[in-house]
């Protein structure tokens, strides 16, 4: 390599039924078979909420003034 040159790491991704399945015999050792099971299956309000939330304040938003503090000069 030639000074100042970098080389790319090269990176691979498992599959995604791999990537479950370990996830998945994790969670079976650290929590056992129930409490896997539990974690897995629980709803994800938190997200949604977020998503809500996050809409309701772009609807309240001025897009006018909001750009002019963001770009203060």
């Amino acid at each position: 390599m030639r000074e100042g040159e970098f080389e790319m790491n090269k990176v691979k991704y498992l599959d995604e039924e791999i990537v479950i399945k370990r996830a998945i015999e994790v969670l079976i050792k650290e929590l056992g078979p129930v409490e896997a099971i539990r974690f897995v299956n629980m709803p994800r309000r938190k997200r949604i909420e977020s998503v809500r939330r996050h809409r309701e304040w772009q609807e309240l938003l001025n897009k006018d003034q909001f750009f002019k503090e963001v770009f203060k000069e």
